[in-house]
């Protein structure tokens, strides 16, 4: 596993780039997929987490909705399986199968990507352009427990403001979920 650079602020910073086993079987580099899409949006989450399960359905049908025009998302489960054994690379590989993902789901196990991005919960979303910069940092949308009543679509309405290259209204909210479960010596 590599990461290249240590962001305290990402927002209009680069975003470090990774290599990190996917549950594919293959190793996912973010330079990688800059190379083939505008938009990245990458998206700590984990399996047991309440609030990523609220959300699974919304991110789905985004990346369904735009995977066509330039954009992906990534996941990124860095809990320290220590402290929640639901959060094993094998479980993930369970987790993506029962849940039907539509795009990849990676292991950082030596949490070093999510210390990097200076990720806090599960789910957090960094959206990054196609130069590598963080634009987005925060939630989703305004409600996890109800999409029907979901006021603001942080991510979407973000999304199509990259791929319009418009700027971004938002570009910072405070990510919602469960905290990072991080290891003894990340702390």
């Amino acid at each position: 596993m590599v990461v290249e650079q240590k962001n305290d602020s990402p927002v209009g910073q680069y975003a470090p780039d990774f290599e990190l086993p996917g549950i594919d079987g293959q190793v996912h580099h973010l330079s990688r997929y800059l190379e083939k899409f505008r938009v990245v949006a990458v998206i700590f989450m984990c399996n047991h987490c309440p609030d990523v399960r609220l959300y699974l359905e919304r991110l789905k049908e985004i990346q369904a909705s735009f995977q066509g025009e330039g954009f992906t998302a990534i996941a990124i489960n860095a809990n320290d399986i220590n402290k929640d054994p639901e959060d094993s690379f094998e479980k993930m590989k369970s987790f993506a199968i029962e849940q039907k993902l539509n795009f990849p789901y990676l292991w950082d196990p030596s949490q070093d990507v999510a210390s990097c991005f200076d990720a806090k919960v599960t789910p957090e979303v960094f959206l990054v352009d196609h130069a590598g910069v963080v634009r987005y940092r925060g939630r989703i949308d305004d409600q996890p427990e109800n999409s029907e009543l979901v006021q603001r679509h942080y991510l979407r309405d973000n999304l199509v403001a990259l791929l319009s290259g418009k700027e971004l209204t938002t570009k910072i909210t405070e990510a919602i979920g469960c905290t990072i479960k991080w290891r003894e010596d990340k702390k």
